[in-house]
């Protein structure tokens, strides 16, 4: 590890706290699509905009959520920095909050399950995920699931995040729906010009001033200033379109003279207060139906399997980044505490009325200031507690002020689709599935459950014909296929390693065999060998069936020369017959 000093720690903290500090409205914004705890008895929940109560109730919602995912990060952060040491800063993440709002709860609570039932499925997973990273199991379940599926699902909730940014609820609303023929449609327009059947703009697309201050102050000038690594470029952004959001003479405001933008202006004038959470604390239902019990635990392993796969990638990526990595085995110190921090602020979260907590990548750029320590998180972690009584002023951004920021998350989310196999059709077509299902199905779950099917039918068949045919029937770049195995990698679980130290210590010595000498076993190495058997077994199958031939030639030959000796015998003997 690189040699720090608390200056750079501390100067590490606060730029990690800067890149993330869009989490604490952009989430709020996000979660409080639901309705929270609010209460409509209108069938069609998306009409429930419309009554009054519930808008109130809904802004409160979004007030309690502001202030726990302050806290949530805060705590998290400051908890993970202590026990783990390591530079990375906690927070509810990206994407796994767009899945609990608009597919699990749906809009207003449109969605399968309720958002109670919601928080219970997130205090579930933290548990789950608890037990797996104790047991070893966590490694498994990530290799398990093939690595060009776990790229294509990165990629996929991307462009998930760039939809919303680009819709009217969470973002610049710059696209709508269109109805049956074209689900989606060129928005841009006013929100009174929107028709309430099919969604669609009824004139004046691309006039709506909010949208345009969102592309060119929250976008294109965010863009410029990344272009620069500026590390406050989203920080910048956000604040510079909801200052210019908040005088209310203006058409592009956020306070408008009705009984909404008086609230909400009225709120915004305490500049620094305490918010209890009144609407989100404890909220959890632990009452489950017949019609929900599926659509529970359908959530709980989505969440599952979609927050191993985020944690493993990005700690493994902060701690690879820090030089921490052990080059023997590939973990890092403390890798069980630090995946049992994550699992336990991800059921503390639900409690507080949150999506699930994970690993910010933002990270890195704490790391880059120098941070290498536990410092910096803990800096960044008491940050975000201080941001907790700024909660009127986080509560007055307004959703087109985070739409950019969704897009340019999701673009950075996107770059990994250059790491997609796309030489094997059997790792590019799963891949296109899951990328493409996500967004347009609106749900992280359907297109994992898409690309897996795909994908365990397609290699299957291929397979099949494979073997069947000894390897003289294989399709096109198949030695160019992503390696899979279901072993797991890595380190094994703490009490594995405690009873393999203790076994050790009672065992007598050994002496050093060749085969402790051999070089690790690698994906390229397994498959060589792989290889290498398969053409043994066919050597040998070959080698076995002329053998066969060679036998069966000399029995047949065998038989053939005794028939004609007896031939020979029966006309020798006739014929004296015959002249006697």
């Amino acid at each position: 590890m690189e040699s720090t000093s608390v200056f750079k720690e501390i100067r590490a903290g606060l730029t990690t706290f800067a890149t993330m500090a869009y989490i604490i409205a952009v989430n709020a914004s996000i979660l409080s699509q639901t309705g929270g705890t609010c209460d409509c008895a209108l069938a069609d929940k998306f009409q429930c905009d419309t009554i009054p109560e519930f808008v109130d109730c809904k802004e409160e919602v979004r007030r309690d959520l502001i202030t726990a995912t302050a806290a949530l990060a805060g705590i998290s952060s400051l908890f993970f920095g202590l026990f783990t040491n390591l530079p990375v800063a906690l927070a509810p993440g990206m994407g796994l909050n767009a899945y609990f709002a608009y597919q699990v709860v749906g809009t207003n609570g449109s969605g399968s399950i309720s958002y109670r039932t919601a928080l219970t499925a997130v205090f579930f997973e933290g548990i789950i995920f608890m037990f797996l990273a104790l047991t070893g199991m966590r490694q498994w379940l990530v290799r398990l699931i093939p690595a060009t599926i776990k790229t294509a699902t990165g990629v996929g909730i991307g462009f998930f995040l760039t939809e919303i940014g680009l819709s009217y609820s969470s973002g610049i609303g710059a696209i709508t729906g269109g109805g049956i023929s074209t689900p989606l449609s060129l928005g841009g327009c006013p929100p009174d010009m929107i028709n309430e059947t099919t969604g669609g703009c009824n004139g004046g697309q691309m006039t709506n001033p909010t949208m345009w201050l969102a592309i060119f102050c929250g976008g294109i000038l965010t863009a410029f200033l990344m272009a620069f690594r500026v590390k406050y470029a989203l920080v910048i952004g956000i604040a510079l379109v909801s200052i210019i959001s908040w005088p209310r003479n203006t058409p592009v405001t956020y306070f408008p003279y009705t009984p909404e933008g008086d609230s909400r202006f009225a709120f915004f004038k305490q500049i620094i207060t305490w918010h209890p959470l009144s609407k989100t604390l404890n909220q959890l239902d632990w009452r489950l139906d017949s019609t929900s019990t599926t659509h529970f635990i359908l959530a709980l392993f989505t969440f599952l399997y979609v927050d191993i796969i985020d944690a493993t990638a990005t700690l493994y990526s902060m701690v690879r980044f820090c030089g921490v990595v052990n080059p023997k085995d590939g973990d890092f110190p403390r890798s069980t505490i630090a995946y049992c921090t994550d699992a336990l602020f991800i059921s503390i979260g639900a409690l507080f009325g949150c999506s699930p907590v994970t690993a910010f990548i933002e990270s890195g750029a704490g790391i880059a200031e120098g941070g290498r320590t536990g410092l910096t998180a803990v800096v960044a972690g008491l940050c975000f507690i201080g941001s907790i009584f700024f909660a009127p002023i986080f509560a007055s951004i307004p959703p087109w002020a985070t739409g950019c920021t969704l897009i340019l998350v999701g673009c950075m989310m996107i770059r990994q689709i250059t790491q997609v196999n796309w030489r094997y059709i059997g790792d590019v077509l799963p891949s296109f599935v899951v990328m493409t299902f996500i967004p347009f199905s609106y749900s992280v779950a359907y297109g994992l459950i898409a690309g897996l099917f795909v994908y365990t039918t397609l290699n299957t068949l291929i397979a099949l014909v494979v073997f069947f045919s000894h390897h003289r029937i294989e399709p096109r770049e198949y030695d160019l296929k992503e390696y899979w195995t279901w072993r797991g990698s890595g380190r094994a679980p703490w009490f594995v390693r405690a009873m393999r130290s203790h076994h050790h210590h009672e065992s007598p010595p050994t002496t050093t065999t060749a085969t402790t000498l051999l070089p690790p076993q690698t994906p390229l190495r397994r498959d060589m060998m792989r290889r290498k058997a398969v053409s043994g077994r066919l050597t040998f199958t070959i080698m076995v069936v002329r053998v066969i031939i060679i036998i069966r030639a000399v029995i047949r030959m065998v038989l053939r020369r005794r028939g004609s000796r007896s031939v020979t015998v029966s006309v020798s003997v006739s014929m004296p017959g015959c002249i006697l």
